[in-house]
């Protein structure tokens, strides 16, 4: 019984070797060719449809269609198409020359090259997600930051909406109305804007009824006597000074953020946009067609001088505007090049007490925004991209010069009420956004990691 037994499962062994042995030859080049150039497949990339594509040949596809669908079904793909590891390794391992011959004329073919990468790059743009938790984290992420812009949003609309129905309109501003019209209360809130030192007199101004008219008319001499005396010659030639300013323009100079939007709101909106996305060229803008009101106050804040006295009043000591050094340039220089944002940063700082909240939101706008920049550099830098660096400023350069050209012809056909929801929203709802964007760079720097 024993030998019959052990043919027995002799001939069943062989029955099992038999069809392995049997399908081995069958297998062929065909079989494994790619629907696009009819050869093997090389770097086989599958998409959600299940069709399979040489790798070159489904970049070739999507660098001619800019169409992100199969080029056999036509149907869409969803994220970015990964080779298939496995059937990429069982046809090298099935037919090593002929993956060896079609490696070594793609690489040849500058095109295919060239498409490659274009495809690559185009995939590395995309924002990834972490296996299994991604796509959930996101949408979390999302929901709770589109929340907080909506309310925010809402609560912007409504003030603005009450704003404009008290009718009280930036034109009440005296930056736009004539010196000599000026009442009596509104030279004193002229004198309190130049600082809190100013509030010493305010009594002494009411008292007397200056108004537009009378002050135009007043001298350092009087100032120095009574009813006025103004001991202090430091403040005596603040006011003087100021003054000055104001014979010259007619009217008052802007002197914040609020009433330099007053006067020139298509600028205050294209530097906000430019400061944000180009702050290199927003800080020559000013220099260029805003020199002696803006951009002097801004180097001389950010870059002062070493004998500049620092408990004197910040306004005060913008009132008299030299010419900056060269210390003052070479500093500066420095900080535009490499630092841009911290410029507007310690801008800021210097003016927390006469814009609380505002300078803030810049502040923590301006951090999220060199972090923003840290990580594009990077971005480049890990892709090798170095040399598109010249192309990629030309680019940003003509696109925001362009944006502000379109505000400087357009911005007068805009109604006010939508300019200030554009100005608000710039100002005050970037850094909510900036936030969602530093998180989905930091996600994806943690998916590259994995």
């Amino acid at each position: 019984m024993e030998e019959p037994q052990k043919n027995y499962l002799n001939t069943m062994d062989l029955e099992k070797d038999e069809p392995l042995k049997s399908t081995g030859p069958q297998i062929s080049v065909s079989e494994f060719s790619c629907h696009c150039c009819y050869d093997i497949l090389v770097n086989p990339t599958t998409l959600n449809c299940g069709h399979s594509f040489c790798r070159h040949c489904l970049a070739l596809w999507w660098a001619s269609s800019k169409k992100t669908e199969c080029p056999e079904c036509r149907e869409k793909w969803e994220g970015f198409p990964k080779v298939n590891i496995l059937l990429r390794d069982a046809i090298e391992k099935l037919f090593p020359d002929a993956i060896r011959m079609r490696f070594e004329d793609i690489q040849q073919n500058n095109d295919i090259v060239q498409s490659l990468a274009a495809f690559q790059k185009y995939g590395n743009d995309q924002i990834p997600l972490a296996p299994n938790t991604g796509r959930a984290n996101q949408q979390r992420g999302g929901g709770f930051f589109s929340g907080v812009l909506t309310a925010l949003t809402g609560v912007a609309v409504v003030l603005l909406v009450y704003h404009w129905s008290s009718r009280e309109s930036e034109h009440d501003l005296l930056v736009h109305k004539a010196v000599a019209k000026w009442t009596a209360e509104e030279v004193v809130l002229w004198l309190e804007q130049l600082g809190p030192w100013a509030s010493l007199y305010r009594e002494r101004f009411l008292s007397e009824r200056v108004n537009g008219r009378l002050l135009l008319t007043l001298t350092e001499e009087e100032f120095s006597k009574t009813p006025y005396t103004i001991e202090n010659s430091s403040h005596r030639r603040a006011i003087l000074m100021e003054l000055e300013r104001v014979k010259a323009l007619g009217m008052k100079p802007p002197q914040n953020l609020w009433e330099y939007k007053a006067v020139n709101p298509g600028r205050s909106l294209f530097l906000l946009y430019a400061l944000k996305s180009s702050p290199r060229l927003g800080l020559l803008y000013l220099y260029l067609f805003d020199y002696t009101d803006t951009f002097l106050p801004f180097i001389h804040t950010i870059c002062p001088l070493q004998e500049d006295s620092s408990g004197e009043d910040i306004v005060t000591k913008l009132l008299d505007l030299k010419e900056p050094t060269w210390k003052q340039w070479r500093e500066f220089l420095v900080k535009y090049s490499f630092l841009p944002y911290q410029l507007i940063a310690e801008f800021a700082w210097d003016w927390l007490e006469v814009h609380y909240w505002t300078s803030r939101f810049l502040i923590i706008n301006a951090m999220l925004l060199s972090v923003l920049e840290l990580f594009s550099f990077w971005r480049i830098w890990s892709r090798s991209e170095l040399r598109t660096v010249p192309q990629r400023m030309w680019s940003h350069f003509w696109k925001v010069s362009t944006q502000g050209l379109f505000v400087a012809m357009f911005w007068p056909l805009i109604p006010q009420f939508v300019c200030n929801c554009l100005f608000y929203w710039a100002l005050y709802f970037n850094p909510i956004i900036n936030i969602d964007l530093v998180v989905k760079e930091l996600r994806r720097l943690e998916t590259q990691v994995l």
